[in-house]
């Protein structure tokens, strides 16, 4: 079947759909963007992933599209369109193409912003195998810009990392910056010592991730104390267990790091545990 994406109000056959040379997005990187995981057919996280997009706007100072108060109805038209049970529907916001290449941002008055949805299809994507193995990172130098907080497209650094971590027999990178980890190439990151989960605050240093803080949330209702702070590489490889999260991989398992293995190189129960409790409340409240 062919799938069907939105491109400024017009949904398409996504080999008709088209975006503009002069899309600054394509020229200069300008443009934001969100992933909302689907499970049952339903949006998991929707509300927050709409709130961090106009945060993001705003800090860019990128005009809300038009579209903007409808891009529930058309997240869910995508998803009944291409019958995605489980997946992801990605979502562009560009500050739109100009009639010509400039540094300068274009009149918003003149120049609306580009607005592109997508879905992947993605069967089995909450019943993953590597969820039940872990995954292995290494740990990289942050060489990324400072405004990590903005998710915008601007992705070429965590592909390199993740290239990184596939040549060296990795499955992802964590960065590091002054000697302490920011964040996974496109995931928040973790370590638990006892009862106590440990991961970086926030700030302007990493993203604000939504699957964060629904699981940090989850922890303490646990019972889970959720320390907040610098860490090093070295503090996570002597946890008891590690993790990432991420809107496509919920709670994630990280059994090595650096070529030295967490606990006993497993999945911990802690990390196994909160998987499960973050699905299970998100089927629950999912849209």
């Amino acid at each position: 079947m062919t799938r069907t994406v939105y491109v400024n109000g017009e949904y398409l056959p996504e080999n008709e759909a088209t975006v503009s040379i002069f899309d600054r997005a394509f020229l200069m990187a300008d443009g934001v963007y969100e992933v909302t995981s689907v499970l049952g057919g339903k949006l998991i996280d929707f509300d927050g992933h709409a709130k961090r997009l106009e945060r993001s706007l705003t800090e860019l100072d990128m005009p809300k599209p038009e579209a903007f108060d409808e891009l529930l109805d058309i997240h869910r038209k995508l998803v009944e369109i291409n019958e995605i049970d489980e997946g992801m529907v990605y979502l562009q916001v560009t500050r739109g193409a100009a009639a010509d290449r400039d540094f300068v941002f274009p009149d918003p008055d003149e120049v609306k912003p580009t607005v592109v949805l997508f879905t992947q299809n993605k069967p089995g994507l909450a019943d993953s195998p590597a969820a039940k193995k872990g995954i292995k990172v290494i740990s990289i130098e942050d060489v990324r810009w400072g405004r990590r907080d903005i998710k915008t497209v601007q992705l070429l650094y965590p592909s390199m990392g993740k290239m990184m971590a596939k040549k060296a027999g990795a499955d992802d990178a964590w960065l590091v910056e002054d000697g302490f980890v920011t964040e996974g190439t496109s995931n928040n990151a973790y370590y638990i010592k006892g009862n106590k989960i440990v991961t970086r605050a926030l700030s302007n240093d990493i993203l604000h991730g939504i699957t964060r803080a629904a699981v940090l949330r989850f922890a303490r209702e646990a019972q889970m104390e959720v320390e907040e702070r610098n860490f090093t590489i070295e503090e996570a490889q002597d946890a008891d267990e590690a993790f990432i999260t991420s809107a496509s991989t919920f709670v994630m398992p990280v059994v090595e790091i650096d070529g030295k293995a967490i606990g006993d190189g497993t999945p911990g129960s802690r990390a196994a545990r909160l998987r499960e409790i973050y699905l299970d409340e998100s089927r629950k409240a999912a849209i």
